[in-house]
Protein backbone atom coordinates (compact mmCIF):
# COMPACT_ATOMS: atom_id res chain seq x y z
CA UNK A 1 0.00 0.00 0.00
CA UNK A 2 1.32 3.43 -0.96
CA UNK A 3 2.29 5.70 1.92
CA UNK A 4 0.26 8.91 2.15
CA UNK A 5 2.29 11.99 1.19
CA UNK A 6 2.13 15.08 3.40
CA UNK A 7 3.39 18.30 1.77
CA UNK A 8 4.05 21.42 3.85
CA UNK A 9 4.35 24.76 2.07
CA UNK A 10 6.52 27.25 3.94
CA UNK A 11 9.14 26.82 6.66
CA UNK A 12 8.20 29.75 8.86
CA UNK A 13 7.01 29.27 12.43
CA UNK A 14 3.92 27.31 11.40
CA UNK A 15 5.45 25.10 8.74
CA UNK A 16 8.60 24.22 10.65
CA UNK A 17 6.86 23.46 13.96
CA UNK A 18 4.35 21.27 12.09
CA UNK A 19 7.26 19.40 10.52
CA UNK A 20 8.93 18.84 13.89
CA UNK A 21 5.63 17.61 15.35
CA UNK A 22 5.23 15.08 12.54
CA UNK A 23 8.79 13.87 13.03
CA UNK A 24 7.92 13.21 16.65
CA UNK A 25 4.52 11.55 16.16
CA UNK A 26 4.67 9.57 12.91
CA UNK A 27 5.79 5.99 13.08
CA UNK A 28 8.41 4.69 10.65
CA UNK A 29 6.89 4.14 7.20
CA UNK A 30 3.51 5.58 8.22
CA UNK A 31 3.69 8.57 5.85
CA UNK A 32 6.20 10.53 3.79
CA UNK A 33 6.68 14.24 4.50
CA UNK A 34 7.99 16.94 2.17
CA UNK A 35 8.74 20.46 3.41
CA UNK A 36 9.03 23.11 0.67
CA UNK A 37 10.50 26.56 1.29
CA UNK A 38 11.72 29.37 -0.93
CA UNK A 39 15.10 29.50 0.82
CA UNK A 40 17.27 26.98 2.61
CA UNK A 41 17.04 28.90 5.88
CA UNK A 42 14.36 29.62 8.46
CA UNK A 43 14.49 33.13 9.89
CA UNK A 44 13.26 34.23 13.30
CA UNK A 45 10.76 36.91 12.33
CA UNK A 46 10.66 38.52 15.75
CA UNK A 47 14.39 39.28 15.45
CA UNK A 48 14.46 40.81 11.96
CA UNK A 49 14.97 44.32 13.38
CA UNK A 50 18.44 43.17 14.44
CA UNK A 51 19.22 42.18 10.86
CA UNK A 52 18.14 45.65 9.73
CA UNK A 53 20.71 47.37 11.94
CA UNK A 54 23.34 44.63 11.85
CA UNK A 55 23.37 44.12 15.62
CA UNK A 56 23.28 40.30 15.48
CA UNK A 57 25.17 37.71 13.41
CA UNK A 58 23.25 36.43 10.40
CA UNK A 59 23.30 32.88 11.71
CA UNK A 60 21.61 33.94 14.94
CA UNK A 61 18.54 35.02 12.98
CA UNK A 62 18.63 32.70 9.95
CA UNK A 63 18.84 28.98 10.77
CA UNK A 64 19.76 26.30 8.23
CA UNK A 65 16.66 24.21 7.54
CA UNK A 66 18.66 21.11 6.48
CA UNK A 67 20.29 21.21 9.91
CA UNK A 68 16.90 21.46 11.66
CA UNK A 69 14.99 18.60 10.03
CA UNK A 70 15.47 14.85 10.43
CA UNK A 71 16.30 13.67 6.91
CA UNK A 72 15.25 10.13 7.75
CA UNK A 73 11.72 11.43 8.30
CA UNK A 74 11.44 14.66 6.28
CA UNK A 75 12.42 15.50 2.72
CA UNK A 76 13.33 19.18 2.45
CA UNK A 77 13.07 20.86 -0.93
CA UNK A 78 14.08 24.41 -1.83
CA UNK A 79 11.60 25.87 -4.30
CA UNK A 80 9.15 28.68 -4.95
CA UNK A 81 5.50 27.67 -5.02
CA UNK A 82 3.54 29.21 -7.89
CA UNK A 83 0.25 27.33 -7.70
CA UNK A 84 -1.78 24.65 -5.98
CA UNK A 85 -4.41 22.55 -7.78
CA UNK A 86 -6.74 21.22 -5.07
CA UNK A 87 -8.65 19.05 -7.58
CA UNK A 88 -5.58 17.23 -8.89
CA UNK A 89 -3.83 17.49 -5.50
CA UNK A 90 -0.70 18.94 -7.05
CA UNK A 91 1.70 21.68 -5.97
CA UNK A 92 3.42 23.52 -8.84
CA UNK A 93 6.88 25.05 -8.39
CA UNK A 94 8.48 27.92 -10.27
CA UNK A 95 10.84 25.41 -11.89
CA UNK A 96 7.83 23.68 -13.47
CA UNK A 97 8.10 20.66 -11.18
CA UNK A 98 4.80 19.22 -9.95
CA UNK A 99 4.56 17.54 -6.56
CA UNK A 100 1.51 15.46 -5.71
CA UNK A 101 0.12 15.30 -2.21
CA UNK A 102 -2.45 13.42 -0.17
CA UNK A 103 -2.44 16.00 2.63
CA UNK A 104 -1.38 19.61 2.30
CA UNK A 105 -0.41 22.27 4.83
CA UNK A 106 -0.44 25.89 3.65
CA UNK A 107 1.87 27.99 5.84
CA UNK A 108 3.17 30.56 3.37
CA UNK A 109 3.40 33.50 5.74
CA UNK A 110 2.68 37.17 5.26
CA UNK A 111 3.27 40.14 3.00
CA UNK A 112 3.50 43.74 4.13
CA UNK A 113 0.26 45.72 3.85
CA UNK A 114 0.82 49.20 2.37
CA UNK A 115 -2.89 50.20 2.44
CA UNK A 116 -2.40 51.82 -0.96
CA UNK A 117 -0.24 54.64 0.42
CA UNK A 118 1.51 56.25 -2.59
CA UNK A 119 5.23 55.56 -2.84
CA UNK A 120 5.48 52.99 -0.04
CA UNK A 121 5.88 49.97 -2.30
CA UNK A 122 8.50 51.76 -4.42
CA UNK A 123 10.54 53.61 -1.80
CA UNK A 124 9.96 52.25 1.72
CA UNK A 125 11.86 49.36 3.26
CA UNK A 126 10.08 46.37 4.74
CA UNK A 127 10.71 44.24 7.82
CA UNK A 128 9.29 41.22 6.04
CA UNK A 129 12.01 38.63 5.55
CA UNK A 130 15.70 38.10 6.15
CA UNK A 131 16.52 39.48 2.70
CA UNK A 132 14.26 42.54 2.96
CA UNK A 133 15.66 43.31 6.41
CA UNK A 134 19.19 42.92 5.09
CA UNK A 135 18.28 45.57 2.52
CA UNK A 136 17.60 47.98 5.41
CA UNK A 137 21.12 47.42 6.73
CA UNK A 138 22.64 48.02 3.29
CA UNK A 139 20.54 51.18 2.91
CA UNK A 140 21.71 52.53 6.27
CA UNK A 141 25.39 51.91 5.57
CA UNK A 142 25.02 53.33 2.07
CA UNK A 143 23.52 56.56 3.42
CA UNK A 144 26.24 56.89 6.05
CA UNK A 145 28.88 56.48 3.36
CA UNK A 146 27.25 59.00 1.00
CA UNK A 147 26.76 61.55 3.78
CA UNK A 148 30.51 61.89 4.05
CA UNK A 149 30.52 63.08 0.43
CA UNK A 150 27.58 65.51 0.23
CA UNK A 151 26.59 66.22 3.88
CA UNK A 152 22.91 65.89 2.91
CA UNK A 153 21.04 65.71 6.27
CA UNK A 154 18.24 63.61 4.74
CA UNK A 155 20.72 60.74 4.57
CA UNK A 156 20.96 60.70 8.36
CA UNK A 157 17.20 60.76 8.97
CA UNK A 158 15.77 57.32 9.65
CA UNK A 159 11.99 57.04 9.99
CA UNK A 160 9.92 54.09 11.15
CA UNK A 161 6.24 53.96 10.24
CA UNK A 162 4.14 52.08 12.77
CA UNK A 163 4.22 52.11 16.55
CA UNK A 164 3.29 48.50 17.24
CA UNK A 165 5.69 45.78 18.40
CA UNK A 166 7.74 45.71 15.22
CA UNK A 167 7.95 49.49 15.05
CA UNK A 168 9.16 50.10 18.60
CA UNK A 169 11.62 47.21 18.33
CA UNK A 170 13.05 48.76 15.17
CA UNK A 171 13.26 52.20 16.78
CA UNK A 172 15.07 50.82 19.81
CA UNK A 173 17.50 48.86 17.65
CA UNK A 174 18.29 51.95 15.56
CA UNK A 175 18.98 53.96 18.71
CA UNK A 176 21.38 51.34 20.04
CA UNK A 177 22.98 50.26 16.77
CA UNK A 178 23.45 53.51 14.87
CA UNK A 179 26.09 55.01 17.22
CA UNK A 180 28.41 52.09 16.48
CA UNK A 181 27.75 52.28 12.73
CA UNK A 182 28.34 56.04 12.74
CA UNK A 183 31.67 55.52 14.50
CA UNK A 184 32.60 52.85 11.96
CA UNK A 185 31.81 55.17 9.02
CA UNK A 186 33.23 58.32 10.60
CA UNK A 187 29.88 60.11 10.80
CA UNK A 188 28.91 62.21 13.87
CA UNK A 189 25.99 60.46 15.57
CA UNK A 190 24.70 63.78 16.93
CA UNK A 191 23.63 64.61 13.36
CA UNK A 192 21.39 61.54 13.16
CA UNK A 193 17.60 61.84 13.48
CA UNK A 194 15.41 58.86 14.34
CA UNK A 195 11.68 59.36 13.87
CA UNK A 196 8.68 57.20 14.75
CA UNK A 197 5.32 57.79 13.07
CA UNK A 198 2.10 56.22 14.40
CA UNK A 199 -1.51 56.82 13.30
CA UNK A 200 -2.97 55.94 16.72
CA UNK A 201 -2.92 58.22 19.74
CA UNK A 202 0.09 56.46 21.25
CA UNK A 203 2.76 53.86 20.68
CA UNK A 204 1.69 50.24 21.40
CA UNK A 205 -1.92 51.41 22.01
CA UNK A 206 -3.01 47.84 22.83
CA UNK A 207 -0.90 47.86 26.04
CA UNK A 208 -1.67 49.31 29.48
CA UNK A 209 -1.07 53.00 30.12
CA UNK A 210 1.99 52.38 32.32
CA UNK A 211 3.72 50.41 29.54
CA UNK A 212 2.85 53.09 26.99
CA UNK A 213 4.30 55.71 29.33
CA UNK A 214 7.45 53.64 29.90
CA UNK A 215 7.94 53.13 26.16
CA UNK A 216 7.48 56.86 25.51
CA UNK A 217 10.03 57.60 28.23
CA UNK A 218 12.59 55.29 26.61
CA UNK A 219 12.00 56.90 23.23
CA UNK A 220 12.59 60.32 24.76
CA UNK A 221 15.77 59.09 26.49
CA UNK A 222 17.01 57.86 23.11
CA UNK A 223 16.19 61.28 21.54
CA UNK A 224 13.74 59.66 19.15
CA UNK A 225 11.12 62.03 17.75
CA UNK A 226 7.66 60.45 17.96
CA UNK A 227 4.67 61.61 15.90
CA UNK A 228 1.41 60.06 17.12
CA UNK A 229 -2.09 60.62 15.71
CA UNK A 230 -0.24 61.09 12.43
CA UNK A 231 -0.68 59.28 9.12
CA UNK A 232 1.74 59.15 6.22
CA UNK A 233 0.26 60.67 3.09
CA UNK A 234 2.96 59.56 0.65
CA UNK A 235 6.62 58.74 0.29
CA UNK A 236 9.30 59.55 -2.27
CA UNK A 237 12.93 58.56 -2.54
CA UNK A 238 13.98 61.67 -0.62
CA UNK A 239 11.06 62.61 1.64
CA UNK A 240 8.08 61.47 3.68
CA UNK A 241 4.89 63.51 3.44
CA UNK A 242 2.55 63.48 6.44
CA UNK A 243 -1.18 64.17 6.34
CA UNK A 244 -0.70 67.09 8.73
CA UNK A 245 1.19 68.88 5.95
CA UNK A 246 4.70 68.28 7.27
CA UNK A 247 7.36 67.09 4.82
CA UNK A 248 10.30 65.21 6.35
CA UNK A 249 13.48 65.05 4.24
CA UNK A 250 14.32 61.37 4.62
CA UNK A 251 15.89 58.70 2.45
CA UNK A 252 15.17 55.74 4.72
CA UNK A 253 11.57 54.98 5.66
CA UNK A 254 11.06 51.60 7.34
CA UNK A 255 7.45 50.44 7.03
CA UNK A 256 5.90 48.35 9.83
CA UNK A 257 2.22 49.25 9.61
CA UNK A 258 0.61 45.84 9.27
CA UNK A 259 0.62 42.60 7.33
CA UNK A 260 -1.63 40.59 5.05
CA UNK A 261 -1.68 36.97 3.94
CA UNK A 262 0.53 35.84 1.07
CA UNK A 263 -1.15 36.98 -2.17
CA UNK A 264 -0.24 33.64 -3.76
CA UNK A 265 -3.38 32.26 -2.11
CA UNK A 266 -5.42 34.07 -4.75
CA UNK A 267 -4.24 31.58 -7.41
CA UNK A 268 -5.19 28.40 -5.52
CA UNK A 269 -8.90 28.38 -6.38
CA UNK A 270 -9.85 28.16 -2.71
CA UNK A 271 -12.42 30.51 -1.12
CA UNK A 272 -10.85 33.55 0.55
CA UNK A 273 -12.19 35.98 3.14
CA UNK A 274 -10.24 39.24 3.36
CA UNK A 275 -7.37 37.55 1.57
CA UNK A 276 -7.09 34.64 4.03
CA UNK A 277 -8.30 31.04 4.01
CA UNK A 278 -11.16 30.38 6.45
CA UNK A 279 -10.48 27.26 8.50
CA UNK A 280 -12.54 24.92 10.67
CA UNK A 281 -11.77 24.29 14.34
CA UNK A 282 -9.61 21.39 13.13
CA UNK A 283 -7.58 23.88 11.00
CA UNK A 284 -8.79 22.21 7.81
CA UNK A 285 -9.63 24.76 5.12
CA UNK A 286 -13.40 25.05 4.98
CA UNK A 287 -14.84 22.89 2.23
CA UNK A 288 -11.82 20.57 2.07
CA UNK A 289 -10.94 17.27 3.71
CA UNK A 290 -7.16 17.20 3.25
CA UNK A 291 -5.88 20.81 3.19
CA UNK A 292 -4.79 22.56 6.37
CA UNK A 293 -3.90 26.23 6.68
CA UNK A 294 -2.08 27.78 9.62
CA UNK A 295 -0.37 31.01 10.58
CA UNK A 296 -0.72 34.29 8.70
CA UNK A 297 -2.66 32.73 5.80
CA UNK A 298 -5.38 31.21 8.01
CA UNK A 299 -8.58 32.92 9.08
CA UNK A 300 -9.48 31.31 12.39
CA UNK A 301 -12.45 32.97 14.06
CA UNK A 302 -12.04 33.10 17.84
CA UNK A 303 -15.63 34.30 18.10
CA UNK A 304 -18.38 35.45 15.75
CA UNK A 305 -16.80 38.84 15.12
CA UNK A 306 -13.02 38.58 15.44
CA UNK A 307 -10.24 36.40 14.06
CA UNK A 308 -6.96 35.40 15.66
CA UNK A 309 -4.13 37.84 14.83
CA UNK A 310 -1.26 36.87 12.50
CA UNK A 311 1.40 36.37 15.17
CA UNK A 312 4.22 33.87 15.69
CA UNK A 313 2.57 32.66 18.89
CA UNK A 314 -0.67 31.83 17.08
CA UNK A 315 1.20 30.07 14.26
CA UNK A 316 3.17 27.87 16.65
CA UNK A 317 0.12 26.83 18.65
CA UNK A 318 -1.79 26.08 15.44
CA UNK A 319 1.17 24.06 14.15
CA UNK A 320 1.15 21.82 17.20
CA UNK A 321 -2.51 20.88 16.64
CA UNK A 322 -2.07 20.71 12.86
CA UNK A 323 0.67 18.11 13.28
CA UNK A 324 -1.56 16.05 15.59
CA UNK A 325 -4.48 16.26 13.16
CA UNK A 326 -2.38 15.21 10.18
CA UNK A 327 -1.38 12.08 12.08
CA UNK A 328 -5.03 11.54 13.03
CA UNK A 329 -6.07 11.68 9.37
CA UNK A 330 -3.36 9.22 8.38
CA UNK A 331 -4.58 6.84 11.10
CA UNK A 332 -8.30 7.43 10.53
CA UNK A 333 -8.76 8.92 13.98
CA UNK A 334 -10.86 11.82 15.24
CA UNK A 335 -9.51 15.33 14.68
CA UNK A 336 -8.72 17.66 17.54
CA UNK A 337 -10.23 21.15 17.82
CA UNK A 338 -7.76 24.00 18.10
CA UNK A 339 -8.00 26.34 21.09
CA UNK A 340 -5.73 29.34 21.34
CA UNK A 341 -4.24 30.26 24.70
CA UNK A 342 -2.55 33.64 24.76
CA UNK A 343 0.65 33.33 26.78
CA UNK A 344 1.59 36.98 26.78
CA UNK A 345 3.61 39.33 24.63
CA UNK A 346 6.98 41.00 25.08
CA UNK A 347 8.57 43.63 22.82
CA UNK A 348 12.22 44.59 23.11
CA UNK A 349 13.38 48.20 22.86
CA UNK A 350 17.00 47.67 22.02
CA UNK A 351 18.99 44.98 23.79
CA UNK A 352 18.73 46.22 27.38
CA UNK A 353 15.05 46.93 27.94
CA UNK A 354 11.61 45.72 26.90
CA UNK A 355 7.90 45.93 27.73
CA UNK A 356 5.43 43.12 28.01
CA UNK A 357 2.46 41.45 29.59
CA UNK A 358 2.14 37.82 30.66
CA UNK A 359 -1.29 36.98 32.04
CA UNK A 360 -2.25 39.86 34.32
CA UNK A 361 1.38 40.70 35.05
CA UNK A 362 2.91 43.67 33.24
CA UNK A 363 6.68 44.11 33.02
CA UNK A 364 9.21 46.60 31.75
CA UNK A 365 12.93 47.27 31.83
CA UNK A 366 15.73 44.73 32.24
CA UNK A 367 13.46 41.96 33.56
CA UNK A 368 11.23 42.20 30.48
CA UNK A 369 14.34 42.05 28.26
CA UNK A 370 15.40 38.83 30.01
CA UNK A 371 11.92 37.39 29.51
CA UNK A 372 12.18 38.16 25.80
CA UNK A 373 15.39 36.11 25.64
CA UNK A 374 13.74 33.26 27.55
CA UNK A 375 10.93 33.16 24.97
CA UNK A 376 13.43 33.07 22.11
CA UNK A 377 15.45 30.32 23.79
CA UNK A 378 12.32 28.23 24.31
CA UNK A 379 11.57 28.44 20.59
CA UNK A 380 15.08 27.23 19.76
CA UNK A 381 14.51 24.33 22.15
CA UNK A 382 11.30 23.39 20.30
CA UNK A 383 13.17 23.33 16.99
CA UNK A 384 16.33 21.54 18.00
CA UNK A 385 16.47 20.76 21.71
CA UNK A 386 19.42 21.59 23.97
CA UNK A 387 21.96 21.12 21.16
CA UNK A 388 20.49 23.97 19.10
CA UNK A 389 20.20 26.22 22.15
CA UNK A 390 23.88 25.68 22.96
CA UNK A 391 24.92 26.17 19.35
CA UNK A 392 23.02 29.45 19.00
CA UNK A 393 24.16 30.87 22.33
CA UNK A 394 27.70 29.56 22.81
CA UNK A 395 29.06 28.14 19.56
CA UNK A 396 27.48 30.35 16.93
CA UNK A 397 29.36 30.67 13.65
CA UNK A 398 29.92 34.30 12.75
CA UNK A 399 30.07 34.04 8.97
CA UNK A 400 27.68 36.02 6.80
CA UNK A 401 24.72 34.19 5.30
CA UNK A 402 24.90 33.84 1.54
CA UNK A 403 21.59 35.52 0.78
CA UNK A 404 21.37 38.67 -1.36
CA UNK A 405 19.44 41.58 0.08
CA UNK A 406 16.10 42.27 -1.52
CA UNK A 407 13.87 45.22 -0.87
CA UNK A 408 10.70 43.89 -2.45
Amino acid sequence: MKKPHIVILGAGYGGLVTTKKLEKLLRSGEASVTLINKHSYHYITTQLHKVGVGTAPDRKIALSIPELVNHAKTRFKTGTVTNVDPNSQIVVLESGEEISYDYLVIALGFEVATFGTPGIKEHAFEIRSFRSSKAIYHQITKQLSLYKEDKDPSRLTFAVAGGGFTGIEMLGELAEGLPKLCEEYGVPYENVKIIGIEAADSLIPFFADELIAYTSHIMEAYNIDIFTSTKIKSCTETAVQLENGLDIPCRTLIWSCGVKANSLLETFGLPLVNGRLPVEKSLLVKGTENIFCIGDCALFMKDEKSALPPTAQVAMQEADVCGQNLVALVRGEKLKSFEYHHKGSVASIGDRTAVGKVGSFTMSGRFAAIMKRVIETRYLFVLGGPALVLKQTLFLKREQLSAPAKQQ
